[in-house]
């Protein structure tokens, strides 16, 4: 991997990396055999007064087996933060991942999220990073220093029902390819996260998934999460 830092515009954060990602034996939907997959990633994070924002987009290309790779995804987080007791920040996530819209075209369009982790969405992690729209509005407040609480709701779609659903890390949902609607469903996050010493911090979260109809089809059904995290720094 080649990646490349810099400060732009103040101390916003730019940078640049492309990767080589090979693999013996995968299995997709529309393809297998060895993946060679190259990557190009482009990030900017920053901040300007109460604005906050973090935004990433990638791009896909190479080969598995004798499929063409064309595949992308785009990221953004952003918030404000109001000046106003227990200092609420209003924050919306959209997420894009691409999907293979042309079974049997020779061109795979399925994202490979590479290492995924679900937490990105929330640690409950139902929905993998693949064939996705995701929107998530949610407010964070501080009711002291030590003590923050999110509340959030996220909304999730196919780009296209002619590829599955996946769910983590990167499985297609069985049934679920070539039909049914491109509605997923929606999950409702609540999280609190205490310091309670320097160093020493709780996390509490619980999230439900409410699936959508595909989902349902395919013999999924809502899911329940709940849980506790101490993390010790030093």
């Amino acid at each position: 991997m080649i990646r490349v830092e810099r400060h732009v515009l103040g101390r916003n954060e730019l940078s640049y990396y492309h990767a080589w990602y090979d693999d013996d034996g995968t299995r997709y939907l529309d393809a297998h055999g060895n993946e060679r997959r190259q990557v190009d990633d482009l990030r900017l994070a920053g901040t300007r007064g109460p604005l906050d924002w973090d935004a990433e987009g990638m791009r896909q290309g190479g080969r598995v087996g004798r499929s063409t790779v064309d595949a992308w995804a785009l990221g953004v987080r952003a918030g404000v933060t109001l000046d106003a007791a227990w200092t609420p920040r209003l924050g919306v996530q959209f997420d894009t991942a691409s999907g293979d819209r042309r079974p049997g075209d020779g061109r795979l369009g399925t994202f490979n999220p590479l290492f995924p982790n679900g937490y990105y969405f929330s640690l409950a992690g139902y929905t993998g990073y693949a064939n996705l729209i995701h929107i998530k509005p949610s407010i964070t407040l501080k009711p002291t220093t030590s003590l923050t609480l999110m509340i959030a709701r996220g909304l999730q779609w196919r780009r296209t029902a002619a590829d599955a659903i996946y769910v983590q890390p990167d499985n297609p949902l069985p049934g679920t390819a070539g039909t049914g609607s491109r509605w997923t469903g929606h999950y409702d996050q609540c999280r609190v996260d205490w310091t309670w010493h320097p160093g020493l911090t709780l996390s509490v979260e619980a999230t439900r998934f409410h699936a959508g109809r595909a989902v349902r089809d395919a013999g999924g059904h809502d899911g329940h999460y709940g849980g506790v995290q101490v993390a010790w720094g030093w």
